[in-house]
């Protein structure tokens, strides 16, 4: 049945978001190699690629747990054809974003599906002040994240 077919899906939003995510990393340390003077051109060298792979597996397997959980349990109950549905759409989502070379989040991506899986089966069903709080999280960390690296460029500037 489904729980079988999850396998499947699975390793096809595992693809997925290896495909737009390890990118943006390699990408960074990229061009900071390149502006040290390390490297010549803008080519990943393939040590880059391996250490983001390995960072991403380890990532995962160290904290990114307790986000399956939360995605998996905390937003909605999901059966087997749900999930199916979820980590199917997620990953046309996440993937289409990678062949349009747009950086999306993973875990907005599933969890948005998540939600919208959980509201069509019945509205109640999802645990809105989950997410709630995931969409308080979202929104704040853009503006933040410019306060912060703002307040660091200026204390840097002074020091140095």
């Amino acid at each position: 049945g489904f729980a079988r077919a999850q396998i499947g899906t699975a390793a096809l939003i595992a693809f997925s978001h290896g495909s737009n995510d390890a990118q943006k990393a390699m990408g960074i340390i990229t061009l900071a190699l390149l502006s040290a003077g390390e490297i010549a051109t803008l080519d990943v060298p393939l040590w880059v690629k391996m250490a983001c792979a390995l960072s991403m597996s380890l990532g995962t397997a160290a904290g990114g747990w307790k986000i399956i959980k939360t995605m998996g349990t905390g937003i909605a109950r999901l059966e087997p054809f749900s999930g199916c549905a979820v980590e199917l759409t997620s990953s046309l989502v996440i993937f289409s974003a990678t062949l349009l070379h747009l950086p999306v989040s993973t875990t907005h991506v599933v969890s948005g599906s998540i939600m919208g899986i959980g509201a069509s089966n019945r509205v109640r069903s999802v645990r809105w002040g989950v997410a709630r709080q995931m969409l308080m999280a979202w929104v704040l960390t853009i503006p933040l994240s410019a306060f912060t690296s703002g307040l660091f460029y200026i204390i840097a500037q002074k020091l140095f």
